[in-house]
């Protein structure tokens, strides 16, 4: 029972995506049967921190990694402030929980070079799919949104005399993002293809599969991971990778941190400065060239 009103306060109070509460909800259930196989425990009120520790030490045991244990952890914390939040517990068992130490990793992203190689073999196509896809790799990279607000991109999002694209993204907080001018050449071929196969009102989705419906999650994972795995030799090739590529490459030439912030919709700076690691070379090729006590 309460676990549902959780789920509902997530979904219609905090405005999580679909796939953001699945994860709570699975890792609140696998902790609940974890207490009820080991303690006979069912309600989660009565748990204290050394059982909730017996469970970190078992997931320790069963290899998972410490960046996957503290979010799970996170989700419980999450459920412990929603209980206090309604007073069904006066002080949360994780309140002094510290998160495993795990890793720093620094994902190298996508050169401009495999980018644009990507983009000239998918222009080579002449068909709906290959126009369709292009203009999937084109708005991720020069947009830099997240998958999820590609596939939720309608046709009234794009205002083309403007030459910015409406996106929603977490906690159903919009931006605006400016199109380049080659992106809209894409657009236009593209919806010309598209008008013919799908619905044209505005609330109609912007991408679409050829048989005229919603693209959606695995699908554009294919898309992007068909296409960069053969331009490059990366063992990391997701459509996040294009983000992230999107946002480095901005780094390096020189954009503002700020500017990056608001065009990735990230909540703080924190979120946007993980991409600053792969800046450091061309930091330094500035430091280098700018400073004037460098002997050439």
């Amino acid at each position: 029972m309460l676990l549902s009103k959780f789920i509902d306060y997530l979904r219609l109070e905090k405005n999580y995506s679909e796939h953001t509460i699945l994860a709570y909800e699975k890792d609140i259930e696998e902790f609940c049967a974890f207490a009820k196989a080991n303690y006979e425990e069912t309600n989660l009120v009565n748990i204290h921190y050394p059982q909730i520790r017996s469970w970190i030490v078992e997931l320790v045991e069963n290899g998972i990694s410490n960046r996957t244990i503290n979010r799970k952890i996170a989700s419980l914390k999450t459920y412990y402030k929603f209980l206090l939040k309604i007073d069904e517990v006066q002080v949360s068992p994780l309140v002094k929980h510290k998160a495993l130490k795990t890793p720093t990793k620094v994902q190298v992203p996508f050169s401009a070079e495999e980018v644009s190689t990507v983009i000239e073999n998918l222009k080579q196509g002449d068909d709906f799919e290959s126009l369709r896809d292009l203009l999937v790799v084109e708005l991720l990279y020069s947009t830099g949104m997240r998958r999820a607000e590609l596939i939720g991109l309608t046709l009234g999002d794009y205002d083309s005399g403007q030459g910015l694209v409406k996106v929603l993204g977490k906690r159903n907080k919009e931006r605006k993002i400016p199109v380049l001018r080659n992106v809209e050449v894409t657009l236009q071929r593209y919806l010309q293809e598209r008008n013919t196969l799908a619905d044209t009102s505005n609330n109609a989705p912007l991408i679409i599969t050829k048989k005229g419906v919603k693209i959606y999650d695995v699908l554009v994972y294919r898309i992007i991971n068909r296409y960069f795995s053969k331009a490059s030799n990366k063992l990391k090739v997701s459509p996040h990778m294009v983000r992230h590529s999107f946002a480095t490459h901005l780094l390096n030439q020189g954009a503002d941190l700020t500017i990056v912030k608001e065009l990735l919709g990230h909540a703080s700076l924190a979120s946007t400065q993980v991409y600053t690691h792969n800046s450091i070379a061309a930091l330094k090729d500035v430091y280098k060239n700018a400073h004037p006590r460098n002997k050439k």
